[in-house]
């Protein structure tokens, strides 16, 4: 099928990549959904189909299967490629190292190289700020901030792929990348259409608070009181998911206008660093609720503090943030309520 505008969006029915669909759909792009729905969850076709108006195309196809992937390049001309497929989760890699190596990195061997067989140049990474390991000096961190070795084997996982996007783009000058370095994503779609599925037990912080808010859990752990930040707990740059979410439309606007080789690294975050403990102070202040929580032993690969300088993403793509954490709060906590009024 010939369409001009067709973006191949790898895990397109996951948290950032359902946002990332609805955002490139409003700009006049074509996204092709693949996602096996292995860390997914299937209602969210239904909130993408309110969003757009219309029904996403999606294909239930695991990118390490590179012959189901195949098909798809043969039927479609991809304008572009967004690769989001991919485990996530720090703590589960620290346990199951192999499984994080296996899926992130063979899916995305299998994505380049039927990106290069059909001529697909432009190439937006779902990387992360874990790449920077645990800052040495300045916790805001910038683009040339030397990287030190990855906390975990997710991150890891991450600088492996960055490395092997540069070796394919050396060796293919025609083949443009930029990884989008994300910092801590939160929130939902305002509408409450679309948001964080998370499969069983959260491992991220929000989704968490949420849950315990709503009585899902029993209470939220609080992951060390003992780090040398102004409360003791861990300091991260939390970035809605809708801004993020932009930052892939904004990114593949800019290779699409690249006629020179290209291979870039952006932050995507606030710029703004907030602990823990006020994460949880300021949703009792949104919504009104009381959280259950109490303070556990560190945990293994958690990096102390860590936030982003997203100039280069301001002066590159044009993109800034744009919500503010009490919005990102305010819209986790719409969907939550939502979720359990569907159950």
């Amino acid at each position: 099928m010939k369409n001009n505008n067709a973006i191949l969006i790898t895990g397109g029915a996951g948290y950032i990549g359902s946002h990332t669909v609805v955002e490139l759909f409003k700009a006049g792009y074509y996204p092709i959904i693949v996602d096996d729905f292995r860390n997914s969850n299937k209602s969210v076709i239904e909130g993408l189909t309110e969003l757009m108006g219309e029904s996403p195309i999606f294909y239930v196809i695991d990118v390490c299967d590179k012959t189901a992937l195949e098909k798809l390049f043969l039927h479609y001309s991809f304008k572009g490629i967004i690769h989001f497929a991919a485990y996530k989760a720090v703590g589960e890699s620290v346990a199951d190292p192999l499984m994080y190596y296996r899926n992130n990195i063979l899916g995305l061997v299998n994505v380049c190289e039927l990106a290069l067989k059909y001529n697909v140049n432009n190439f937006v990474f779902s990387s992360s700020c874990t790449v920077y390991g645990e800052p040495k000096e300045l916790k805001e961190v910038s683009e040339n901030t030397p990287k030190s070795e990855p906390n975990s084997p997710y991150g890891n996982t991450k600088l492996i792929g960055e490395q092997l996007l540069l070796d394919v783009q050396k060796s293919n000058k025609a083949f443009k990348v930029i990884n989008l370095r994300y910092f801590n994503p939160v929130g939902a779609h305002p509408s409450s259409l679309i948001g964080e599925f998370p499969i069983g037990k959260p491992n991220n912080l929000l989704p968490f608070v949420t849950q315990t808010a709503i009585g899902k859990q029993e209470s939220l752990l609080v992951f060390g009181n003992d780090y040398p930040t102004n409360d003791g707990t861990c300091i991260r740059d939390y970035i809605h998911v809708c801004d993020l979410a932009m930052a892939h439309v904004k990114a593949m606007m800019f290779l699409e206008n690249k006629t020179e080789e290209c291979i870039e690294a952006v932050n995507i975050g606030t710029g703004t660093g907030t602990s823990i403990l006020e994460v949880i102070n300021l949703f009792e202040k949104v919504s009104g609720v009381k959280l259950n929580w109490k303070f556990a032993d560190r945990r293994k690969g958690d990096v102390i503090e860590i936030y982003a300088n997203a100039k280069k993403a301001n002066d590159l793509l044009n993109w800034k943030a744009n919500y503010s954490i009490e919005d990102a709060i305010l819209h986790a906590w719409n969907w939550e309520k939502k979720l359990v009024e569907h159950v």
